[in-house]
């Protein structure tokens, strides 16, 4: 997809793309087309991130269903986690090379097409082929839906639409267990991929009837080694972290699997970072990190990492409570946390809108107090802590987080150069899955352990202790965010 839009494609990658100034890269006014066009995508982009966490209330049913075991049935999250964190640092070279078109043909053809497989599969393997095709789609909706805003919504607007993408990549995750909890209590489990496929179907006829391609492709060579390497990188980070966070018996001693995934992982991002480095200098990077030389992305970075960490954490740590200390059933758990994604999902454009009128400050430093006080008050619930209490606090953490998210997103992508609003996208989207694999495995850890010594409240407790500290970096981070402008002519990273 392009970095630079139609009518300044004439120019190549690298230095000319710096010469595109802000208002050339956007008209002061979105046209209709411009709307119909994100609009498609928002929608498409919910639909794909709503199927992310459908199937963990699900899980226990599939063991009964498909006669597999807990370890085994764990795989149709871990594996989508995977194709994810494999996919996504390859999604800045493919928006690059094919049209905006053709890349949302691929992802939500891809998608539709696993959700087909998915309802009709015989059996577990075909059921966890489906699911890595989904995830395949999915790596690609986000970052492409990003790239086209900075495209096409002109910076002093950019804020107020960024809001509604906080849409679907905060109220379809919340709604995500609601939805598949409703589902499993009137149908089978076929019937979550049998209810999603015909939204799918629809994005994907609307899309190919109304979707035009923003700006120019361009002629990048792939680089093997680069797209190799993301798999041990980024698949034995997430896979490692995801596997010494994945026992909730609070098993003594290390997982040796999962050390040894996340040794080689590292080892691996080490290698993949310097191959990138390298290949910056012939001007073609797989994922191109002098996004990292504008110091807003680089804060802009930092912050999400740390609100993701506590979101998942929060996300996977208050269902634990409420089921193994309140005992609460899957529908009522759901239920439970939908007011919180629904707040955090419908204050999304509102504050998009306050982003453009006061800028970054004023609303990370409200939302990231807002995010230790809610996880330091829930270090403190115990076995009688009232539910409407606890839907309270969780209500007050999405609203802190959605404060977050849209102004670190916008003020994040705003200083980069048009030739690297794809790679800056493709860089936050993977962060946020590492991260969210992160505050999993490392939350859940401090669950197990200390709840095999101490009990479950003293374990909930500790966790919830933890992800404070954590977030208190984000006071700090918070502090640090400037408002920033469009890429200035001659403002380079070269």
């Amino acid at each position: 997809m392009s970095t630079e839009v139609s009518s300044n494609a004439s120019g190549k990658s690298g230095q000319s793309a710096h010469a595109a100034a802000p208002k050339s890269s956007a008209p002061e006014k979105m046209s209709r087309e411009s709307v119909t066009i994100i609009g498609t995508l928002l929608v498409a982009t919910f639909v794909v991130i709503l199927n992310e966490t459908i199937m963990n209330v699900a899980l226990q049913r599939l063991m009964v269903d498909l006669g597999v075991d807990a370890p085994t049935v764990q795989w149709l999250s871990t594996g989508f986690m995977l194709t994810m964190a494999v996919v996504i640092p390859t999604t800045g070279f493919i928006l690059q090379s094919l049209s905006t078109r053709a890349v949302f043909m691929l992802a939500m053809g891809l998608f539709a097409g696993g959700t087909a497989l998915a309802a009709v599969a015989p059996g577990f393997e075909i059921l966890l082929l489906a699911r890595v095709i989904q995830a395949g789609g999915t790596a690609i909706m986000l970052p492409l839906l990003m790239t086209t805003i900075l495209t096409l919504v002109p910076l002093a607007k950019r804020g107020a639409v960024m809001g509604n993408v906080s849409i679907a990549i905060s109220v379809a995750p919340a709604m995500g267990p609601t939805v598949s909890g409703l589902i499993l209590e009137h149908f089978t489990w076929r019937f979550m991929f049998v209810f999603v496929l015909p939204v799918a179907l629809a994005a994907l006829a609307i899309g190919a009837k109304y979707l035009t391609n923003v700006g120019e492709t361009e002629k990048t060579k792939l680089d093997f080694l680069s797209v190799l390497l993301t798999v041990p990188a980024f698949g034995g980070l997430v896979y490692g972290l995801s596997q010494i966070g994945g026992g909730h018996g609070g098993q003594s001693g290390p997982n040796t699997v999962a050390i040894a995934a996340l040794v080689i992982g590292v080892a691996s991002l080490t290698v993949f970072v310097l191959r990138q480095l390298r290949l910056q200098k012939a001007e073609a990077p797989l994922l191109d990190l002098r996004a990292f030389n504008f110091r807003m992305f680089t804060v802009s970075v930092l912050l999400m990492v740390v609100a993701m960490m506590a979101l998942f954490g929060g996300v996977i740590l208050l269902p634990l409570y409420l089921q193994e200390i309140r005992g609460l059933g899957s529908l009522e758990t759901g239920l439970a946390l939908l007011p919180g994604g629904l707040a955090m999902g419908l204050l999304g454009p509102f504050i998009g809108r306050l982003f453009d009128k006061v800028g970054p400050l004023p609303l990370t430093v409200t939302g990231s107090v807002l995010m230790v006080l809610a996880l330091w008050q829930f270090s403190m619930l115990d076995a009688g802590t009232p539910v409407w209490w606890i839907v309270t606090l969780h209500v007050g953490l999405s609203f802190g987080l959605a404060l977050l998210f849209t102004p670190a997103f916008t003020t994040g992508l705003n200083p980069l150069p048009p030739h690297l609003y794809s790679h800056g996208s493709a860089i936050m989207s993977t962060a946020q899955q590492v991260a969210g694999a992160a505050g999993t495995a490392l939350l859940v850890s401090i669950f197990a352990v200390v709840s095999a010594a101490s009990g479950l409240v003293a374990g909930m407790s500790a966790a919830f202790l933890t992800a404070t500290v954590i977030a208190l970096a984000a006071v700090v981070l918070s502090a640090m965010m400037r408002k920033t402008e469009g890429a200035a002519p001659g403002h380079g990273s070269h």
